[in-house]
């Protein structure tokens, strides 16, 4: 084992090349990673948050050796990904959200126990340890359901018992909830944490696109957008920093269009507005609070009527909000070649 960190990328890029609709024969270039640097200690729960298309999933599959980078490098456990992959393999397993893995014919121990076969565990020790994960995640009760009669929540669940069979040495979980209900979710995330909390020499690489998963869960979490990393620290680092703006949130009825009217207020640094049925809600970070005083003119300038004001303490949505300059749902439709 090398005594450097678990993860080391320096300056990593991937770009892929799509034909083009309107260019018969031609090509366009879509940077997926665009010189990415990141470092990940042993024993640390890594998160990486970003909306959809970000670049999380192409930076899991070269780091886990599925998908070559076009520049740049990356080690894990001290080995280069593209030199060596088949010892990175050694030291890793993976757990991606909606994969539908497995063979349908055979059962979910059978399953688990063919593939803690490849790596070679012993197979009492195998059936204790798949029991026993069975039983954390709530999938006891269907060891012997054939794979083609569960639902796509429970091959979730079998695919997070799957990546934890082997104890590996790192952990990349991509979007490891993505589709299972609250309670499942919540679950998975008390057990990861205490997987990681009870092997002091175990790391894990978390993507998310899930606020409090990244919250809870993270000792440092890395902030991507459009293939690059934009910050990177722990979550309450990340919050404190936010400490010197002001954040409100305010409900307000008769006004639709509140974005345009109190985005140049000066003082303003970010709005966010939601249409609910009979009213708006804004979502607020100031960078001076008595601009909030010239907000609610506005509002009643121009015929609203102020609901509800609070004033609220920084999440990491609203660090995203402010280092990226839009929400996740904004983000949805920022185009990128793999998640």
């Amino acid at each position: 084992m090398s005594n450097g960190p678990a993860i080391r990328v320096e300056e990593l890029a991937r770009v892929f090349r799509v034909r083009r609709r309107e260019a018969k024969g031609q090509r366009r270039e879509i940077v997926a990673l665009g010189g990415v640097d990141l470092e990940v200690s042993r024993g640390e729960l890594m998160g990486v948050l970003g909306p959809n298309g970000a670049g999380k999933t192409t930076l899991i599959k070269i780091l886990a050796t599925l998908l070559a980078p076009t520049s740049g490098t990356a080690e894990v456990a001290g080995v280069d990904v593209v030199a060596d992959p088949w010892e990175v393999r050694r030291h890793i397993g993976m757990v991606s959200g909606g994969e539908s893995s497995g063979y349908g014919l055979l059962t979910v121990e059978e399953n688990l126990w063919m593939f803690s076969q490849f790596y070679g565990i012993d197979s009492k020790a195998a059936k204790a340890r798949i029991r026993e994960l069975l039983e954390i995640v709530g999938l006891a009760d269907r060891s012997k359901t054939k794979i083609y009669h569960l639902s796509t929540g429970m091959r979730q669940k079998m695919n997070f018992v799957r990546g934890f069979m082997t104890d590996p040495e790192i952990l990349f979980l991509d979007e490891p909830t993505l589709g299972l209900d609250v309670q499942t979710a919540r679950v998975l995330r008390d057990f990861i944490g205490a997987w990681v909390r009870e092997r002091g020499d175990r790391t894990i690489l978390l993507t998310t696109h899930t606020m409090q998963e990244a919250d809870e869960l993270c000792d440092r979490v890395a902030i991507i957008d459009r293939g690059r990393i934009l910050a990177c620290d722990r979550p309450d680092a990340l919050k404190r920093d936010l400490q010197k703006d002001a954040i409100f949130h305010l409900c307000v009825g008769a006004l639709t269009e509140l974005e345009p009217l109190v985005g140049g207020i000066e003082g303003v640094a970010h709005c966010t507005q939601t249409l609910r049925e009979d009213h708006a809600e804004v979502d607020l970070i100031l960078s001076n609070e008595n601009a909030l005083t010239s907000i609610l003119s506005a509002i009643q300038e121009h015929g609203g009527s102020l609901l509800s004001l609070e004033k609220r303490e920084p999440t990491l949505e609203d660090v995203f909000l402010r280092i990226v300059g839009y929400g996740f749902e904004e983000a949805e439709g920022v185009e990128e070649g793999s998640g």
